[in-house]
């Protein structure tokens, strides 16, 4: 049986981004994708972490937001441009919902394998062997770890975040893909001492890579041309790479 996906551009802060989905509440019943604009740089927490990992003076100073998500995992930092950030929800009677929670992620993190192979980004991998704490930040640092489902290159950096968020209804899946990543606007606002705060860049900046630094250092090594990257054409890709079927 095939079907279509409902596509929803989503613009706003990143509070009202997590706190609700209008169109999937009024029709839970239509798998739909969220294409998502966050208007101010934002640190969104993850819904076990308490508020007392961002330092709210030195996250005022940085002009940025501090709000939270209801599903698990660490901090993220969302700016208007990027990462390119996407939504799925999956309907709780749908062929694609999975009552296993911890491989409900596969066949996503394949869609995006799928889609940034189309956009020229070669090499990636969901991963399949269980969370792994790349650093020992990854309960503070939502990319300081990688879980199943996510997306690794092929040197195992991370290069795209997940998580989920179930109800009687369905599955909502947030989708983070890096472009450039420099996790020291991120790691100055949380409440670390100093020497902690550079260990902590030291490791993530090891642990993950955007993909369009990805692209550019394979353009000098000589493995590739650079594609054009931007979030819209990565969430179009994205789109275009789910299962229909």
């Amino acid at each position: 049986m095939a079907w279509l996906w409902r596509v929803d551009e989503r613009s706003g802060d990143a509070s009202a981004l997590h706190a609700s989905w209008p169109v999937v509440e009024l029709s839970p019943e239509v798998p739909t994708v969220g294409v998502c604009t966050v208007r101010a740089p934002a640190v969104v927490l993850g819904s076990t972490q308490p508020d007392q990992v961002v330092d709210p003076v030195r996250a005022m100073a940085a002009g940025l937001a501090v709000t939270r998500r209801r599903s698990g995992g660490g901090a993220v930092l969302v700016t208007p441009d990027d990462p390119a950030w996407v939504d799925v929800w999956v309907p709780a009677d749908h062929p694609l919902w999975r009552r296993d929670v911890s491989r409900a992620f596969d066949w996503l993190g394949d869609a995006w394998v799928d889609a940034l192979g189309s956009v020229g980004v070669t090499g990636l991998a969901a991963h399949r062997q269980g969370y792994i704490s790349c650093t020992r930040w990854s309960a503070l640092v939502c990319f300081g770890g990688v879980g199943t489902g996510e997306v690794i290159a092929d040197d195992g950096r991370k290069v795209v975040g997940l998580a989920q968020r179930r109800n009687r209804q369905g599955v909502w899946f947030h989708g983070a893909c890096v472009l450039h990543w420099d996790p020291r606007p991120l790691v100055d606002v949380l409440a670390l001492p100093a020497d902690e705060r550079e260990a902590a860049v030291e490791a993530l900046s090891r642990a993950v890579v955007g993909v369009a630094d990805l692209t550019a250092e394979r353009e000098e090594a000589g493995r590739s041309g650079a594609p054009a990257m931007d979030r819209v054409a990565i969430a179009d890709a994205l789109i275009n790479s789910l299962p229909s079927h």
